[in-house]
């Protein structure tokens, strides 16, 4: 008969303070899902969703905790669940990493959430300005000269986009990029005369949350050319974290190139009309 050989280590008690690590760092992945699921589908107003996101994240801070100490006393007695204090603070780790980088964001960039590329007369929020109506809304007329201000010291490169096309076609890049990024269009009219002024209405969202920024933009005629100037608005807090810059930043960079890339499309040339043979008559 087999003897049964077992090691001293296998006999001794996992720690609670190692399993309650674990829990509470796997409550806090969940906690964060079900806010993010929250705000993304609209169950229950964005203050209650932020309440449960914070919650979970002062979770994870209280998992890093509990493990910490869990890992002295474990040096101490010998007890086993090193392995579920490290588990705990892999979690943490990529939990608190988003959140950790937001931080520095808002400490790096001015405390605005609303960027345009022309501060003195900023494309206007009107299909959008009833939705920017509710409780703890950030109002749909623009910030004003501090925001400007602030914009031209952290955003120098955010400016109006000059395009060598016709508004109609100017028009309709813009709103073939708008769509192609998904954005929720509210609004939509093409330059018409006498004015020939283009408006898009859309609404964005954030990458992670999905929290709500409204954008708009104008399309002007310039003599034989355009002119595309964008609005990018975050619907709630003082501070977009740079979003709202990003978001312009790349619409910019992308009419510009796809403006480029339709001037170098070769015109086509009308069909040249066929000789027909002369007639012969004959004699």
């Amino acid at each position: 008969m087999a003897r049964r050989f077992s090691a001293p280590y296998l006999s001794e008690p996992v720690s609670r303070l190692a399993s309650w690590s674990r829990n509470l760092a796997v409550f806090a992945v969940v906690a964060v899902l079900v806010s993010i699921i929250i705000v993304r589908f609209g169950f229950l107003e964005i203050k209650p969703a932020l309440a449960t996101f914070f919650g979970a994240l002062a979770c994870a801070g209280l998992s890093i905790l509990v493990g910490l100490i869990g890992a002295a006393a474990i040096w101490q007695s010998g007890a086993r669940g090193v392995s579920r204090i490290l588990f705990a603070f892999l979690i943490n780790a990529l939990l608190l990493a988003y959140p950790a980088y937001l931080g520095l964001q808002y400490r790096r960039l001015p405390a605005i959430h609303d960027i345009t590329t022309d501060p003195i007369d900023p494309p206007r929020f009107e299909a959008l300005a009833r939705l920017r109506s509710g409780d703890g809304a950030n109002p749909a007329v623009y910030a004003g000269l501090y925001s400007a201000e602030q914009q031209r010291t952290a955003y120098p490169d955010i400016e109006t986009v000059e395009l060598e096309l016709p508004v109609q076609r100017a028009y309709e890049i813009t709103l073939q990029l708008v769509t192609k990024r998904k954005w929720l269009v509210i609004d939509e009219r093409a330059p018409q005369p006498p004015r020939r002024i283009g408006r898009i209405e859309a609404v964005a969202r954030t990458p992670i949350m999905g929290f709500r920024e409204d954008v708009s933009i104008r399309v002007t005629p310039d003599d034989e050319d355009s002119r595309v100037d964008i609005r990018s608005s975050s619907r709630y807090f003082e501070s977009d974290l740079g979003s709202n810059a990003a978001r312009v930043r790349k619409l910019i960079d992308d009419l510009n190139s796809a403006a480029d890339n339709d001037s170098l499309k070769p015109v086509k040339k009308p069909a040249a009309p066929t000789k027909t043979p002369p007639k012969v008559v004959k004699k």
